[in-house]
């Protein structure tokens, strides 16, 4: 091509190749702000990227810090990264829940939390913080009622308690975790459901009463199946709240057998700050997800007495709002609502 022509051609090229440059630019800029509405700025996809607070609101040796435990070994196993198990008991939970709306709302600092606690404590009124201030964003278990005693306890069956009981009212006494726990609203029913009457003493966790009934100090304790398979051999199951036998336990009857439908527990779940954005609560609910569908952790839990459920964060709603329904009849029993 001689230069007289690429000259008389060279306009109508400068003007193609701007055409071109401004559409690719338009599109970019499309791209960009399509991004920026569907992804969070606040949160990294590489979630987590560095070491989690997991708050645990009781002692060592409970529940709730046995499973954070489990829970641990997984997330590091899974993420390369370090859950940083912190217990702060007191309470009987409340002293984390009612600091929890004021800690970062970033993913990185989450909080255990327990039904039926956080409905039945603010309602007896003593606690800072109010049901609708957690933000509960996972629930990944539950842990079956239980009445056990001390294996050399004269008390062999579930009706020689309940004689017991009927022949000295107010004599004996059960030990519990927390006032307006699962624990304590079990031993309500127990007493209406079986016309008895028995002293509630309430621990800050569970790891704290086992000393207690052990040691005879307490005629026995209501608990859970995992307490029971954690001290098979020291203390002994009378009844349990499931709707069959547990496998661990073929000879203890359940409530059912014994004319009462009763089957309930401790749910245990993940909250965070309510700060924290939609999408990072997305994010905490995926990442607990994807350690309680990890086949060896659900193995341990349910050979522990656990019995896993997955309420992931788009069904939390509905999840609290039944369970908070059933608690309103645990409330009036317990004489905090009429």
């Amino acid at each position: 091509m001689t230069p007289s022509r690429i000259a008389r051609l060279l306009p109508a090229l400068v003007a193609l190749v701007g055409h071109q440059l401004r559409t690719l630019d338009h599109a970019g800029i499309a791209l960009v702000a399509l991004f920026a509405a569907t992804s969070s700025p606040t949160f990294a996809a590489g979630y987590p990227e560095k070491s989690i607070q997991y708050l645990i609101p009781f002692v060592a040796g409970g529940e709730s810090d046995v499973v954070a435990r489990l829970q641990q070994q997984v997330f590091s196993q899974k993420f390369k990264q370090e859950m940083v198990v912190v217990n702060r008991a007191g309470g009987g939970g409340a002293l984390v829940w009612q600091q929890l709306n004021s800690l970062p709302g970033d993913g990185y600092t989450i909080a255990g939390i327990n039904l039926p606690h956080v409905v039945l404590q603010p309602l007896e009124g003593s606690v800072a913080y109010k049901t609708d201030d957690m933000t509960s964003v996972y629930w990944f278990h539950y842990t079956p009622d239980a009445l056990l005693v001390p294996a050399d306890s004269p008390f062999k069956t579930f009706q020689d308690f309940i004689k017991a009981a009927k022949a000295d009212p107010g004599k004996l006494s059960i030990a519990g975790s927390a006032l307006y726990s699962a624990n304590h609203v079990a031993h309500a029913r127990l007493n209406r459901e079986f016309g008895i009457k028995t002293e509630y003493v309430p621990f800050k966790g569970t790891g704290d009463l086992v000393a207690s009934v052990l040691g005879g100090h307490v005629a026995a304790t209501m608990s859970y199946t995992t307490l029971a398979i954690q001290q098979k051999g020291r203390m002994r199951m009378l009844a349990v709240a499931t709707r069959e036998r547990v496998p661990q336990f073929p000879d203890v009857p359940t409530f059912r057998e014994l004319g009462v439908d009763w089957m309930d527990g401790a749910y245990r779940g993940v909250a965070v700050p309510k700060s924290t954005p939609e999408a990072v609560r997305k994010q905490v609910s995926d990442m607990m997800e994807a350690l309680n569908k990890d086949p060896e952790l659900r193995k341990k839990m349910v050979d522990g007495g656990f019995e896993v459920i997955d309420v992931p964060y788009d069904k939390v709603p509905a999840f609290m709002k039944e369970r908070t329904a059933d608690y309103m009849n645990s409330a009036k029993m317990l004489g905090l609502v009429k």
